[in-house]
């Protein structure tokens, strides 16, 4: 079935509006009757209104497309402390489905923006196109087709009115993260508030994302074991991208292979997520499995780049001296390094070993020497220990920010852990951190094998710039 989106500012608000009213006057109801209960009935009310509150979330944000889908996408990110342990795996697998999910749109609807866009009719432009969509997300639906000249492509279409309800949602935003702030009390909502807004505004303008695609498949041309697709930029619009289309298995047959492939896999999503960061700049902030194909050559497709950020290079610096510090076990240059990113906003003194071990905590999965596999209870152990009511950080975390130019980097490595840990991958992720670091000419490094094949890569492309 067609899914209609609601693109009238007077209807998108009330969707908005009805939700945050509705949900504000049940919690002040539940708030003020817990006074006449004992604490561990109050707890109780709280944690069902908590779970009444998340679920009608993920329910309106689902019958909608642009950025309130999109606001879903980012929060199944965020761990929300109120809501039920036994039903917190369950919520956030409830938000990831609208990334994942996204109900079609008739091609009818889809084709009138394909042609506007474009000119003429679609066989003006493609030999054959297939009116069945291949994928479906919160901003378009990928189509597959072939050119004229023989080129099979992916085409990527925006919805038809999407961009309305975007503007919209985009200004209805700050209704709902107080309702968001419910459920995870030590969210900074208002930086993620306006880096979401940010992101999303470039998100909707497939011109720039074919140039982000465009400038990492130029830094990654010939790579031994990563493939960008290459962008048809004479086909491209600000709602329509075509780029080469490209055969191979899902992130879900993949997973079921030994464990040999497996783990060489995620070295590759690895290498790939902060090799984009450490040497162009560039934080994608989407690694999920929907967007990683494994080819039939044993190399991985990387498709998306409407989440991307370019760095600035002075605060990537400090960045990574985050990392340096914590790889060599310095607490008092961490401290240091945190507070001058805003990470730590004064004037709260945050002790350095409280600050040490929590940063500990949170990093472990590539702090600890040797191999590690990665499973989903390694994932839940971090996770609880990095944002969870049960931590022992939780009551410093809740003092803390995020710096705004640090949302995506830090939504690409809370993402891609999550990832390996769907893979289940093992590799020596400190040594693979340590490499990245120090650079590929470092002492000792590369360390595996596809870090030779990197390497060598590395060292022609670095000649053939010369």
């Amino acid at each position: 079935m067609s899914a209609k989106i609601p693109t009238s500012r007077i209807g998108r608000t009330a969707k908005f509006g009805g939700l945050v009213a509705g949900q504000g006057a049940r919690w002040v109801g539940t708030n003020a009757a817990n006074r006449f209960r004992t604490e561990e009935q109050a707890d109780e009310k709280r944690s069902e209104r908590a779970m009444d509150t998340a679920n009608e979330i993920v329910a309106q944000l689902g019958q909608m497309k642009g950025a309130a889908m999109k606001i879903g996408q980012v929060l199944s990110t965020v761990d929300f402390e109120l809501v039920p342990d036994s039903d917190r795996d369950a919520f956030k697998a409830k938000l990831a489905q609208l990334r994942d999910d996204a109900p079609k749109v008739d091609f009818p609807k889809m084709r009138r923006v394909l042609e506007s866009e474009l000119g003429g009719r679609v066989g003006d432009h493609f030999a054959t196109f297939d009116q069945t969509p291949i994928a479906a997300a919160s901003i378009g639906q990928v189509y597959r087709a072939t050119t004229h000249d023989g080129r099979e492509v992916a085409v990527k279409v925006q919805y038809p009115g999407v961009a309305e309800a975007v503007e919209t949602d985009l200004r209805n935003a700050n209704m709902l993260f107080p309702l968001v702030k419910r459920l995870a009390p030590g969210l900074d909502v208002k930086a993620i508030a306006g880096e979401l807004k940010e992101r999303i505004g470039e998100e909707l303008d497939y011109e720039i994302e074919a140039q982000h695609q465009r400038q990492v498949f130029r830094a990654l041309r010939g790579h031994p074991f990563v493939v960008i697709p290459e962008v048809d930029t004479a086909m491209s619009t600000r709602r329509v991208l075509v780029s080469a289309f490209v055969e191979g298995v899902s992130f879900a047959d993949v997973a079921a292979r030994s464990d040999e492939e497996r783990d060489r896999y995620g070295e590759i999503l690895f290498r790939f997520y902060f090799g984009l960061l450490e040497r162009e700049s560039l934080a994608c902030g989407d690694p999920h499995p929907g967007n990683v194909i494994f080819t039939a050559d044993g190399k991985v497709c990387f498709l998306d780049f409407g989440l991307m950020r370019k760095v600035p290079a002075d605060y990537l610096v400090q960045e990574r001296d985050i990392n340096r510090a914590l790889l060599r076990q310095d607490a008092v240059a961490l401290h240091h390094q945190l507070g001058a990113l805003g990470y730590l906003p004064g004037p709260d003194p945050f002790a350095v070993d409280a600050i040490f071990a929590q940063f500990n905590d949170a990093a472990s999965w590539y702090l600890t020497p040797g191999p590690l596999r990665i499973t989903a209870d390694v994932v839940r152990q971090v996770l609880e220990l990095a944002g969870s009511p049960r931590s022992p950080h939780f009551e410093l975390m809740r003092r803390q920010t995020v710096p705004p130019q640090a949302l995506l980097i830090r939504r690409m490595e809370g993402l891609l852990f999550a990832v390996l840990g769907e893979l289940r991958a093992e590799a020596d992720w400190n040594a693979l951190m340590r490499e990245l670091l120090s650079g590929q000419e470092a002492a000792g490094v590369p360390r595996t094998a596809l870090g030779e094949q990197e390497a060598a890569w590395l060292t022609g492309r670095r000649r053939a710039m010369v």
